[in-house]
């Protein structure tokens, strides 16, 4: 999946729905995130870990290796004795968010398939890169292409390779303080009103703040759970829907140290209650009239 950008707004459009509801009933807009759980990072070293694995057919057994793999506060280990000191990705991959593996003096059994894999626990990030090595005795045959699915290298027997795994997002930054990382925000715009000139509703943090904005009224009928960020459900609940009640919601889910920007969208509309229809069985009898 592609970060969402905070500065784009079109890019963190997850959803648009429209809801019709009756008048006087209760609506609720359903706005959900597991990402946005909050629980204490209390494992921070071992939340970042980078791993690369290679599928290399060299030897005719097809197998999946284990190469080497790096935590975001511990050593990076190198799992083979023949690949020590041979392999190995850059000290400061976390810093600057380079984790290229670099293998030195390639050998025709470093040919195959690596898969560089970045894992953030804590934010539920998980990607993987994939590149194909292949070796060449002649140094006019070395290149570097794009096979449609992953890039090829072509390297030189002997030489120094290394295999891009670049990942500049911020969420590679170290931590920070996350209760004011983790914010939720509904709007509301009355029909006619522009996305700008939105209404505020409510501010949600992590840390427990709230805050409601608008008449008394307004507040007393749009409420989020005070167990939103427990359980990762921030829906809006409208009690007494009214005609007034229309517009446009949107449910803003903000973690900054996660690089989640995502925004929910409602369109609402207020229907009359379908009145029952009183069925009047009028039976006729033949009544002889009075002489």
């Amino acid at each position: 999946s592609v970060p969402a950008d905070a500065s784009n707004p079109d890019s963190v459009v997850v959803s648009v729905l429209n809801i019709s509801a009756t008048l006087g009933s209760q609506a609720v807009l359903p706005c959900k995130s597991y990402r946005m759980v909050w629980t204490q990072d209390r494992l921070n070293d071992r939340q970042r870990v980078v791993h690369w694995d290679v599928y290399s057919n060299h030897y005719g057994d097809s197998k999946m290796e284990r190469l080497c793999d790096m935590y975001s506060a511990g050593d990076q280990r190198v799992y083979s004795s023949y690949n020590q000191g041979r392999i190995l990705m850059p000290q400061n991959a976390f810093t600057d968010g380079n984790f290229s593996l670099v293998i030195k003096d390639v050998a025709e059994s470093d040919e195959g398939i690596y898969s560089c894999n970045l894992h953030h626990h804590y934010c539920h990030l998980y990607e993987t890169v994939k590149i194909q090595l292949a070796i060449t005795k002649k140094a006019e045959d070395t290149s570097h292409y794009w096979d449609g699915e992953k890039p090829v290298i072509v390297a030189l027997q002997g030489s120094t390779v290394m295999l891009p795994c670049v990942n500049h997002n911020h969420i590679w930054t170290e931590r920070h303080s996350e209760e004011e990382q983790q914010v939720v925000h509904w709007d509301r715009q009355p029909p006619g009103v522009p996305h700008d000139r939105a209404d505020r509703l409510i501010d949600l943090y992590a840390s427990g703040e709230r805050r409601s904005y608008g008449p008394l009224f307004i507040r007393q009928k749009m409420n989020i759970t005070d167990t939103a960020f427990a359980l990762g459900d921030f829906s809006l609940r409208i009690s007494q829907l009214e005609s007034a009640d229309e517009g446009t919601y949107s449910c803003h889910l903000h973690h900054h140290y996660c690089g989640l920007h995502e925004r929910r969208i409602y369109q609402v509309f207020v229907t009359e209650p379908v009145r029952e229809k009183k069925v009047v069985n009028l039976t006729t009898h033949n009544i002889a009239p009075a002489i």
